[in-house]
């Protein structure tokens, strides 16, 4: 095979986990792009399918396992090579190459800027074409999630990211800023930053936090009209940082701060650095600060020795501060984990009843906030339009993870509204144009 007949081929990705992982895959479409390679989205059509994998959770590696089997299905057709990208491989699973004869190759993290090379190899061909490392976007054209950092230090008892992803790597600045200018070249208006924790960033290359610099540098990059941040540790927001997003118009008034828990012993249990004290205390200052801020968090139910007391203290924690937005999931064992071999695992029952249950408390706070908001109006991003109606984003509403507004017309996509929220639709919120 020539390489002229190589860059004939047509490849497909299935991507899986979270938005840093999607990062990583844009980076690869782009690279694998710009050499003239056709990117298809049916896999039937693909010669070359690629699978960025996560591996957070059991069940993640167990969807990442059934992805790779069902692609596997399509070798002898048009696919001739089955390739697995992402966390998946950090793990030193040594039966993989046993186990899965289908895959062609398991490329590492740190080769992912390689993989043109690296698919060229598969064919016995050698490619030196250089790439700059753009690229394409699996969102829409007018937002974008940036990796601000990889890894991390935390190193929480139940958590496998330091064992996949490595100790904490801020990006530098620089770079940022470039890809940031590319990004809003090409039509982006709304930043999201993310990382394991967005406000260490620059701790290990600076010697000293630097978001706020960061967020500075980026809010003076012209087209820019939106940067939203994602999961910031309790313990590092500080108050230049609640200062930066009070006073910067730029900036969502909207936090991700992944808490998990609030009861003392099971922060401790869990090796977080905060406690209830200092976690009400961040709070109420934002709170006192920010009026207006919208507040994402997410908890564990069901760690290893919680009770029904430190199970209500998360109750007691929501009711007062009624969040907008809150994730919850079950305690995850997970073999390699500092908690998998902890004494008083919970049974999947009691996990079960509870998350149920904090659920259900949970909607109730919700739709109240939003019964509270209507005849508010917001500015809007519309993502989508469809013939009759459309659906976009107000400030506290982050793309995937948080509910719509929804308009009975068709707007313009990527365009911003001034809407009048109309009706709480429990999860979503309704709105007409003004």
């Amino acid at each position: 095979m020539t390489i002229k007949e190589f860059l004939k081929k047509k490849v497909g990705f299935i991507s899986l986990g979270c938005d840093k992982n999607r990062v990583d895959l844009e980076k690869m479409i782009y690279a694998i792009s710009s050499t003239g390679m056709q990117i298809v989205t049916d896999p039937k059509e693909a010669n070359i399918i690629i699978i960025n994998t996560c591996s957070f959770l059991e069940s993640s590696r167990l969807e990442s396992i059934e992805s790779i089997v069902e692609m596997g299905g399509f070798k002898g057709k048009n696919l001739e090579k089955l390739i697995v990208t992402g966390c998946l491989n950090e793990l030193g699973y040594k039966d993989l190459k046993e186990s899965m004869p289908e895959v062609d190759a398991f490329i590492r993290l740190k080769d992912n800027d390689s993989i043109v090379q690296l698919i060229a190899s598969l064919y016995d061909l050698k490619y030196e074409k250089p790439c700059d490392f753009n690229r394409v976007l699996t969102t829409s054209s007018h937002y974008s999630y940036i990796k601000i950092s990889d890894g991390c230090n935390n190193f929480c008892s139940y958590c496998l990211i330091p064992y996949i992803r490595g100790r904490y790597q801020s990006y530098p600045m620089e770079d940022l800023i470039k890809e940031a200018t590319t990004l809003v070249g090409n039509g982006v208006k709304e930043l999201i930053l993310v990382a394991q924790d967005v406000t260490k960033y620059g701790v290990d290359i600076y010697g000293k936090k630097q978001l706020v610099t960061l967020i500075r540098k980026l809010s003076n990059i012209n087209g820019i009209e939106r940067i939203r941040l994602l999961y910031c540790y309790p313990e590092e927001i500080d108050d230049d940082l609640i200062s930066e997003i009070k006073n910067n118009d730029k900036v969502m008034k909207y936090l991700d701060i992944p808490l998990q828990h609030v009861s003392d012993s099971i922060l401790k249990s869990m090796n977080r650095r905060s406690n209830k004290a200092s976690i009400y205390e961040l709070f109420h200052k934002l709170k006192t600060e920010i009026p207006d801020i919208v507040i994402r968090s997410t908890f564990i139910v069901g760690f290893p020795g919680e009770t029904d007391e430190n199970f209500n203290e998360i109750i007691n924690f929501l009711r007062e501060f009624r969040l907008e937005n809150v994730g919850f999931f079950k305690y995850s064992r997970e073999e390699g984990t500092r908690s998998y071999s902890f004494e008083n695992q919970i049974d999947e029952s009691i996990k079960q009843q509870r998350l149920d249950k904090i659920y259900e408390i949970q909607y109730e706070i919700q739709s109240q906030l939003h019964t509270d908001l209507i005849g508010k109006v917001f500015d809007v991003l519309i993502d989508d339009a469809y013939d009759d109606y459309s659906v976009g984003r107000y400030y506290g509403q982050a793309p995937d993870i948080d509910g719509l507004v929804i308009i009975k017309e068709k707007l313009n996509i990527g365009q911003t509204y001034k809407i009048k929220i109309t009706q709480n639709l429990g999860y979503d919120l309704e709105g007409e144009r003004l």
